[in-house]
C-alpha cells in the first residue's frame, strides 16, 4: 500500500535539511585484550601466535612490555620523544612531523591497574628488520599510539527530509571536516560514500525507482576469536596473560576448529562435553565460579582478603564438584558412546519423545538408555532388564511415552517414565526410579495410586500393584526384592480408595473368574486388605523376586512410607511375625 501511495509521484521535494558538526573518538592507549582483539579481526592471526611476536618485539626493544591490562599513560611518560622516533618512517612521517609542529593532544583517560603502561613503540623499524608477521602487528602498535596523541576525527552529519507524494522519507550522510586520527587509521575513516549532495529546502529531485525488499533474518553465525576475547574480558574468565592460552588450548585439544575469518567451530567432541557438563553441573561450563575465582584474587591483591581462606574455600568447593561429578560420570559415558560410537545407529525406535514428539531409539548396550536425536538428548533408564512398550501410555507431567521396565518372568516389573526417572520432578523421588515411586497425586500410575502397604521385610518400601501382572497378579516392594502373589486368574484387582481400618494399607478390590473364584456362595467380587481379610489369607504367597538390578537390595532409607497423599504413611500389620506366620508360609 505504501510503495503504491509514494508510485504516484515521480519527484521527491525536499522538506528540510539539518546539519550537526560530530567528533568520533581517537582510541585509548593500547592494551593485551584490545591488541589481540585487533590481530585477530584485522591481522588474521591467533592469540597465541600474537603474543608470541608481540614478546619476540619485546625482547628485541622494539615495544613496551605486551602483557598489560592499562590503557592510562603516566604523567612522566615521554610520549613527545616516543612519537619523535617515528618521524623518519615514510609510512606516517607526514602525519608524526605535523602533530610534533602542532603539538601533541593529551591522550584520552584510561584506567590504571597498576601494572604496566600500555603497549607502546619504542623504537623506529622497517618491515625488512621485523618479518611479515612482526611488521603487521608493530605496524598496527606504532599506528594505534600516533592516533592516541592525534586530534579526535571531526565530521558534519547531515539529515535529509523530504516527501515523495503524501509519504515522508529521511536520509542521513557524513562529510568529513578533518580526519584527526583516521589519517594514520584510515580503516575507521568517514567513507566518501557516505557524503550527501548539496540541496536546500524546496529543491527537487526526479524519482528513479521505487522498490520494496524482502529479506529475512538468519541465524547468529559462530563466535570469532575477536568476539570470544571480549566475553571471557567482560565475564571475567583470564587475564591478559591467561586469555591467548585458554583459547589455544580449546583449539589444540579439539573442542574447536578455526574456520575462514578466525570464526571458531565447536567440533562434536566440544559440544558433547559441554553438554555433559552442563548436565552434570552447570556451573562447570558457566562463566560464574571462574569469575568468582577471579574476583577473589582481586580481593587477595587489594588486601581485602585473606590468601588461606579464599584458597582453602575455593579447593573445598571444587573437591566437592569433582567428587559429584565422579559420582555422575555415568551421564557423560552415555551422551560420549551416542555420538562417537555406532551405538546411536543401532537403537531401534521405542517410545516418542514428549518434547518433540517424534520416536526415540532404545540403546541396549550397557549403559541401556533412550536417546532422541532430534533433541540431541539422552535418558538414563534402570539396567539389567528390559525395556517394553507400555500400552503407548504417556506420563501427565512431560506428555512422554511411559515404557515397562522388567528383570523377567520371575522378577519385578513397573512402568516409568523415561524423563522423570532422568530429572525427578518431585523433591523425595531419586533419580532412576519408575512411576512405583513417583509420588504424583493423581497420576493412575503413581505410588500414590498403586501403593498397597509398607513392605513386611525392608524399611522404607512399599507394596506396589504390579498392574501389567495379569493374570497371575502380585505386587512388589519398590526398595528391596520382596514379592507377593495373590488373585491368580483374577479378572480384575484395583487398589480402592478406602483404608484398613487396623493396619491402615489400602484395601484391594478383586473380580474373580466366575468358574475359578475362591469366594463363598460363588460370589466373583470383594474388596479387602491384603494383610487382614480372611476371605485372602490362603490367596496370598510371599516370594523373592529374582533381581538383578542393585537398586532393589535394601538399602531403604528409613521413616519415608508409601506417600499416599490422602492419609498417613501406612503401618505394618501390628504383629508382624504372626502375619508372616497366618500369610506367608
Amino acid at each position: 500500500m505504501f510503495v503504491n501511495l509514494a508510485k504516484t509521484s515521480r519527484d521527491a521535494r525536499v522538506e528540510s535539511v539539518s546539519k550537526k558538526e560530530k567528533a568520533k573518538q581517537r582510541p585509548q592507549a593500547l592494551n593485551t585484550v584490545e591488541m589481540l582483539r585487533v590481530a585477530s579481526s584485522s591481522l588474521g592471526m591467533g592469540p597465541q601466535h600474537t603474543m608470541q611476536i608481540a614478546e619476540r618485539l619485546y625482547t628485541q626493544g622494539y615495544i613496551s612490555y605486551p602483557r598489560t591490562e592499562t590503557t592510562h599513560y603516566p604523567e612522566a611518560f615521554d610520549l613527545k620523544g616516543t612519537l619523535h622516533q617515528q618521524a623518519n618512517n615514510p609510512m606516517w612521517a607526514q602525519e608524526v612531523k605535523a602533530l610534533l609542529a602542532a603539538g601533541l593532544n593529551r591522550p584520552r583517560k584510561g584506567s590504571d591497574a597498576g601494572d604496566h603502561p600500555p603497549i607502546t613503540p619504542m623504537r623506529a623499524a622497517s618491515e625488512a628488520e621485523l618479518g611479515s608477521d612482526g611488521w603487521r602487528l608493530y605496524e598496527y602498535i606504532t599506528r594505534h599510539f600516533i592516533a592516541t596523541v592525534s586530534e579526535d576525527c571531526k565530521y558534519l552529519q547531515t539529515t535529509i527530509d523530504f516527501t515523495i507524494g503524501t509519504e515522508g522519507f529521511s536520509c542521513s550522510g557524513k562529510t568529513l571536516i578533518s580526519p584527526g586520527y583516521t589519517a594514520v587509521m584510515p580503516w575507521q575513516g568517514i567513507p566518501l560514500e557516505e557524503a550527501l549532495p548539496a540541496c536546500e529546502r524546496g529543491d527537487v529531485f526526479t524519482v528513479d525507482e521505487i522498490k520494496l525488499l524482502e529479506k529475512q533474518t538468519s541465524a547468529p553465525d559462530y563466535l570469532t576469536e575477536a568476539e570470544l576475547i571480549t566475553l571471557m574480558e567482560k565475564h571475567g574468565i583470564g587475564t591478559d596473560a591467561s586469555i591467548p592460552v585458554h583459547i589455544n588450548n580449546i583449539c589444540q585439544r579439539n573442542y574447536v576448529t578455526v574456520e575462514n575469518g578466525r570464526k571458531l567451530k565447536p567440533t562434536n567432541l566440544g559440544i558433547v562435553l559441554v553438554h555433559g557438563y552442563y548436565k552434570t553441573d552447570a556451573e562447570l561450563v558457566l562463566p560464574t565460579i571462574r569469575s568468582a575465582v577471579e574476583k577473589q584474587l582481586t580481593l587477595i591483591a587489594v588486601g581485602k582478603a585473606d590468601y588461606r581462606q579464599v584458597l582453602q574455600h575455593t579447593l573445598d568447593i571444587f573437591k566437592r564438584k569433582f567428587h559429584y561429578f565422579v559420582d555422575s560420570i555415568g551421564s557423560m559415558d552415555e551422551l560420549m558412546e551416542v555420538s562417537f560410537s555406532p551405538l546411536a545407529d543401532s537403537g531401534k525406535p521405542l517410545s516418542r519423545c514428549g518434547k518433540c514428539h517424534r520416536f526415540m531409539k532404545y540403546i541396549q548396550a550397557k549403559p541401556s538408555r533412550l536417546h532422541c536425536s532430534h533433541c540431541d538428548e539422552t535418558y538414563s533408564v534402570p539396567q539389567n532388564g528390559v525395556i517394553k512398550l507400555y500400552k503407548e501410555l504417556r506420563c501427565p507431567l512431560d506428555d512422554f511415552e511411559l515404557v515397562l521396565w522388567t528383570s523377567g518372568s520371575r522378577g519385578k516389573s513397573y512402568p516409568l517414565c523415561p524423563y522423570c526417572s532422568s530429572n525427578p520432578p518431585f523433591r523425595d523421588m531419586k533419580k532412576g526410579v519408575g512411576c512405583n515411586e513417583c509420588t504424583h497425586p493423581s497420576c493412575q500410575h503413581s505410588l500414590v495410586s498403586l501403593g498397597i502397604g509398607q513392605c513386611v521385610e525392608c524399611e522404607g518400601g512399599v507394596l506396589v500393584l504390579d498392574p501389567t501382572s495379569a493374570p497371575k497378579w502380585r505386587m512388589a516392594c519398590n526398595r528391596c526384592n520382596v514379592l507377593v502373589h495373590f488373585f491368580e486368574h483374577a479378572h480384575r484387582v484395583q487398589v480402592a480408595a478406602e483404608s484398613c481400618d487396623a493396619c491402615e494399607a489400602s484395601l484391594v478390590a478383586v473380580d474373580f473368574n466366575k468358574t475359578r473364584t475362591p469366594l463363598p456362595a460363588g460370589d466373583t467380587q470383594h474388596t479387602g486388605c491384603v494383610f487382614c481379610d480372611p476371605l485372602f489369607q490362603d490367596l496370598v504367597e510371599l516370594k523373592h523376586a529374582a533381581m538383578r538390578h542393585p537398586s532393589h537390595r535394601g538399602g531403604a532409607r528409613r521413616g519415608r512410607g508409601r506417600g499416599r497423599g490422602r492419609r498417613g504413611n501406612p503401618k505394618k500389620p501390628k504383629d508382624k511375625m504372626a502375619a508372616l506366620a497366618a500369610y506367608f508360609v
